[in-house]
């Protein structure tokens, strides 16, 4: 039996064109690679988009790939992520399954009071395979505390079941705060436990769990899985031999710079000798800068000629977010009430713009607070709130918004 193991696709998952090109790309190469690997079937843990209405444009290449393995005669087996409802419950891939390119495993009744999940037999190898879905929020947690187990511990034959939740057993200390559930929520005596949700890399065994799968994203979600993980992947099941097997788009490199107490232009320096040491091309290049400046601000690091330096890679960012600076301010407020809070905030900053006297500028700041502070009254448009705003603000400014 061989069968290839994909979670969180999170087809559409980043903003910039380039990257969120990238996620759907990963999903495409993993397919591929699994109909070169003959599987004799897929199984996808939750998450296959990245909201439960992509954009059409996703859809149609998501859709157009699942045409392609269905015939290649390999059926696709999913449960529903947490990205994959909308609030109303409506989820893109009951229309996938109307359609023939996926068979949602998460089926069964409530019989006295409990849930009874059923199983779905792969018609070629036997393999008996069922599963819970995953909700925003660990909600998913009622649906396993009222299982019926009896059924799905006593079916005889390779069972898998697939779940999309965080096991407390298992989170990395950076998720540590992740809503989680002990592993006893998984029925016992299964084979393989396809695991979602969790974005890491992992095959366990606990206690009388064996085989426990996370195969984190298909394509990194966030700046720091591209630190992390480099790059996305899946796990293939070889008759009890289990692989990871990694998709490589395109290299991440990540530079990490500590500011020791060192100018804005000493930290661009040292970034630049790291980039002198390293070959970007077709790269991701994440920069990461931490510390204290000893002078000047984030903003004074000449990020523009670090790009232009950076002009063969494929994509660049950075974040400075953990970046300390002498100059930064924190303000001390002692008051009782949010109007005292804004009027000492206020006072602390008159004189910025000079170009007013400090009274006006305070007359004028307070009232601009008032306005926008001012809630859409029942029955009133949206349209008709937001232009009785702008009037309200022309008339202190003294201009026509």
């Amino acid at each position: 039996m061989k069968f290839s193991h994909l979670a969180d696709c999170h087809i559409g998952s980043w903003r910039d064109e380039k990257l969120n090109n990238l996620s759907t790309e990963a999903f495409t190469k993993a397919l591929d690679l699994s109909v070169e690997q003959k599987v004799d079937f897929i199984l996808i843990s939750g998450d296959i988009f990245n909201t439960s209405l992509p954009a059409i444009e996703k859809l149609k290449t998501a859709t157009k790939k699942l045409r392609k393995v269905k015939d290649s005669n390999i059926p696709v087996y999913i449960i529903p992520g947490s990205h994959d409802f909308s609030p109303s419950g409506k989820t893109m891939l009951d229309v996938l399954e109307y359609a023939g390119l996926l068979i949602n495993v998460v089926k069964g009744e409530v019989v006295d009071n409990k849930l009874k999940l059923k199983f779905t037999t792969d018609p070629k190898t036997g393999a008996k395979i069922t599963g819970l879905l995953g909700k925003k929020g660990s909600l998913e947690k009622k649906y396993y505390e009222n299982l019926d187990y009896t059924n799905l511990e006593a079916e005889k034959g390779f069972k898998i079941f697939m779940f999309h939740t965080a096991l407390s057993e298992l989170k990395p200390k950076e998720l540590e705060k992740m809503e989680s559930n002990p592993v006893s929520f998984l029925p016992k005596n299964f084979d393989y436990y396809a695991g979602g949700h969790v974005h890491i890399v992992k095959h366990a065994n606990i206690d009388s769990y064996k085989n426990i799968v996370y195969p984190g994203p298909l394509f990194p979600n966030s700046f720091s899985e591209l630190e992390k993980l480099k790059q996305g992947g899946f796990y293939l099941y070889n008759d009890g031999d289990i692989k990871f097997i990694s998709i490589i788009l395109h290299p991440t490199i990540s530079i990490n710079i500590e500011a020791k107490y060192e100018s804005a232009a000493q930290v661009y320096n040292k970034i630049l000798a790291k980039i002198k040491t390293i070959n970007t091309k077709d790269a991701i290049v994440t920069i990461r800068i931490t510390g204290e400046l000893s002078e000047g601000k984030p903003g004074d690091i000449d990020f523009k000629s670090i790009y232009n330096m950076l002009e063969s890679a494929y994509f660049v960012m950075k974040t400075t977010s953990m970046l300390k600076t002498k100059e930064f301010e924190e303000i001390k407020i002692q008051a009782d009430s949010t109007d005292a809070i804004e009027l000492k905030i206020i006072e602390e900053h008159l004189g910025q713009f000079k170009a007013l006297p400090k009274e006006l500028q305070k007359e004028l700041t307070t009232a601009l607070l008032h306005i926008l502070d001012t809630e859409k009254q029942e029955g009133e448009r949206i349209m008709d709130f937001e232009e009785r705003i702008r009037k309200e603000v022309g008339e202190v400014l003294k201009i026509k918004l």
